[in-house]
């Protein structure tokens, strides 16, 4: 029998040849395991699309409509999100073009996870139109990155709330004894 699957996580990579080398693959796939070992996890459906463009990202979001977007990558001090563009090279996209662009998804995205290196910049401004968008304070390293993620989707799957998955994702970073565990940070959208 299959399961209908009513949610819709979009994995986005990008790992731009001109930086340093992240375990995206691993995070993707743990956080793909997670999901089928929940016992709610038959309510979750995930697409990965790595090496990521700029023009990929709309493109993505059109074609699967997803309600969770995670985007696993890097970032900078300045609040920018790294891409690839057509080299495979770095290509920055700065924190009001992604908030202007989930603006205009906002009926559609329930929650933006961003899985790089001091993205909270990003976060704080997609929460002004998303409801739940995490992000990174500092620099996070590969490790503390992706329990963060084992521990958000495996309470996902667990048929826990968002903020709840949040919690977990921390705990998770914790329970590795990585000292890392106050870098993630949960942003709601305040309602109006």
């Amino acid at each position: 029998m299959k399961c209908d699957r009513s949610v819709k996580i979009l994995f986005l990579a990008a790992d731009p040849s001109d930086a340093a080398r992240l375990r995206l693959g691993q995070e993707s796939r743990d956080i793909g395991e997670r999901l089928q070992l929940g016992k709610e996890g038959d309510k979750y459906q995930l697409e990965q699309r790595y090496s990521v463009r700029v023009g990929d990202i709309t493109q993505s979001i059109f074609d699967l409509e997803p309600e969770i977007i995670h985007f696993s990558g890097h970032g900078t001090e300045k609040g920018e999100l790294w891409f690839e563009n057509e080299l495979g090279k770095v290509q920055p996209v700065e924190a009001d073009a992604l908030a202007a662009m989930f603006e205009l998804f906002a009926t559609q995205v329930n929650c933006v996870v961003l899985n790089a290196c001091y993205s909270e910049i990003q976060a704080q401004a997609i929460a002004e139109h998303i409801p739940f968008v995490i992000g990174m304070n500092d620099e996070i390293g590969d490790e503390a990155a992706i329990n963060f993620a084992v521990g958000f989707y495996k309470a996902l799957a667990a048929n826990r709330s968002i903020e709840d998955a949040y919690k977990f994702g921390c705990v998770e970073i914790r329970l590795q004894g990585i000292p890392e565990h106050h870098k993630p940070v949960i942003h709601v959208k305040k309602k109006m």
